[in-house]
């Protein structure tokens, strides 16, 4: 039996790949950077066209660098945002380009198919309230304003299931896609009263199937595109908020995952099943396990923006801005980080990003600062929620590409008042993709390998003086929210 596996992850702003090696870590990786298309107010979009040629490409890059025969590699995984939306035709084809999960535009079929669904007690029916990333909305936006298009299409799918069925397997939606989607049941039945509200058709809904489940092989065009063998066995993989957190050693109750992408993700390890309005809830890979989570519309993303708005990554680079913001006081700039409406836990696409405080004395600095903190503000708002609702933290991880700073990593401890856990290197997703590749044809044994190819770094401590700070700007930030709330939404009338 093969000890490599390929672990791929589909994201918002890239692809990265993973060779492992079962017996001794991450032997290769690549990476190729996916177009963010927004081609109107709250829209967010990629095309499934350039995944598959960045997805073909990092393949054929971790073979060539690592040296590993291509008849070595015993299984690949893939994983990515959930849930974005790919309307597809019979042969599996893209109708047009994939919805993503952050997309805003369906704000009218949210209220209308809420009115609908108000008897409907969709969070205990599907584990999500009715939000801008529920699907049924999605769908019924493009029934409206794209008929051609939905005419035409047989299925919806999620990006990283496109991706693998583009490779060879048959047409399906791995489980967290479906859960999160808003069209299944919890106990993973179709949402039957979903789909009469959004008058949706239940045969265009693809089969659910489990990580580590094998699904199909390699097909010849795609093995001789990827430079693997034909034939190699196509292992469904999972959602990167999940399959990260995995990756990363949460696994315990209490374990918990700070994760810095372009969105904000926190997930919290549960061994019982927990529902709330404000938040998702996604199956832990291992059965029986569950991921009550949070995610935002902005992390990395609206960091990317405002380093875009002062010049661009040529003008001033991110080490640059973080050691001018170091020297800066806390909170004397509050930013709501709303650019992209809010996901959870307030679940609002008209909230508009703001930044307040300001006098002629602020730089750049204070308002790279101001970002960075709110990011850690709105994760300090899902740990309330998760206190609450009795899922207290107990060891918190961070990763991806925000966790390289410095800087932001103590801002989150200080907001959050814990200690921050950097997993060094951490690939996230695709890390986790290919591990439960390997689980699905047998050259790992147990789930709880995957902690074997963590290494985590020293802990950021919270500094007290500083989190009294913190805990006062908090609650100013929140009631900051509340006054512009009514505010964002007259903007947001007036903009669409």
């Amino acid at each position: 039996m093969s000890r490599y596996t390929i672990g791929v992850d589909i994201g918002t702003t890239g692809i990265k790949t993973v060779l492992l090696d079962t017996t001794a870590g991450i032997v290769a990786t690549a990476n190729r950077e996916n177009t963010l298309h927004s081609p109107g107010p709250g829209f967010a979009e990629a095309d499934p066209v350039q995944w598959y040629r960045n997805v073909v490409e990092s393949i054929r890059e971790v073979l060539a660098v690592s040296g590993v025969a291509p008849d070595q590699i015993g299984a690949l995984a893939t994983s990515g945002m959930v849930p974005a939306v790919v309307a597809v035709d019979q042969t599996g084809t893209p109708l047009r380009r994939a919805i993503l999960q952050n997309d805003a535009r369906a704000h009218r079929e949210v209220a209308g198919l809420a009115a609908k669904l108000a008897t409907v007690d969709l969070v205990t029916l599907t584990g999500s309230a009715l939000t801008q990333q529920s699907v049924a909305p999605t769908t019924v936006w493009l029934r409206d304003h794209e008929p051609d298009v939905y005419a035409r299409t047989a299925h919806w799918i999620g990006s990283y299931d496109w991706v693998l069925s583009a490779l060879g397997a048959p047409i399906h939606v791995e489980q967290n896609w479906a859960l999160e989607s808003g069209l299944f049941e919890i106990d993973g039945d179709v949402a039957t009263d979903v789909l009469q509200a959004a008058a949706l058709d239940p045969a265009m809904l693809a089969p659910v199937r489990r990580p580590g489940t094998q699904v199909g092989e390699l097909s010849r065009r795609a093995a001789d595109e990827t430079g693997l063998r034909a034939g190699t066995a196509l292992v469904v993989g999972g959602a990167d908020h999940v399959l990260s957190a995995y990756a990363a050693g949460v696994n315990d109750p209490g374990d918990a995952l700070v994760k810095l992408g372009g969105a904000g993700d926190i997930l919290v390890a549960s061994d019982t099943q927990v529902v709330d309005e404000r938040l998702y809830l996604d199956a832990h890979p291992v059965p029986g396990h569950w991921l009550p989570n949070g995610c935002m519309a902005t992390s990395g993303s609206l960091i990317r923006w405002f380093q875009a708005l002062i010049g661009g990554p040529e003008a001033v680079e991110l080490t640059t801005l973080d050691a001018e913001a170091a020297l800066r006081s806390p909170a004397e700039v509050l930013c709501l980080p709303y650019f992209l409406g809010e996901k959870s836990p307030i679940h609002d696409p008209d909230l508009r990003g703001v930044f307040a405080g300001m006098h002629l004395g602020h730089t750049r600095a204070d308002m790279y600062r101001s970002v960075l903190e709110a990011i850690a503000f709105g994760f300090r708002h899902h740990v309330d929620v998760f206190a609450q609702i009795g899922i207290p933290l107990r060891r918190v991880m961070i990763t991806n590409g925000g966790s390289k700073s410095t800087l932001w990593k103590q801002i989150h401890a200080d907001v959050l008042g814990q200690e921050m856990h950097p997993v060094r290197g951490h690939p996230g997703a695709s890390l986790g993709a290919a591990v439960i590749a390997a689980i699905g044809v047998g050259a790992l044994a147990d789930w709880s390998d995957a902690a074997r190819f963590i290494t985590l770094d020293d802990p950021y401590i919270p500094d007290p003086a500083r989190r009294d700070i913190y805990d006062q700007a908090y609650a100013t930030w929140r009631e900051l929210s509340s006054a512009m709330t009514p505010i964002s939404h007259a903007i947001a009338r007036t903009t669409r």
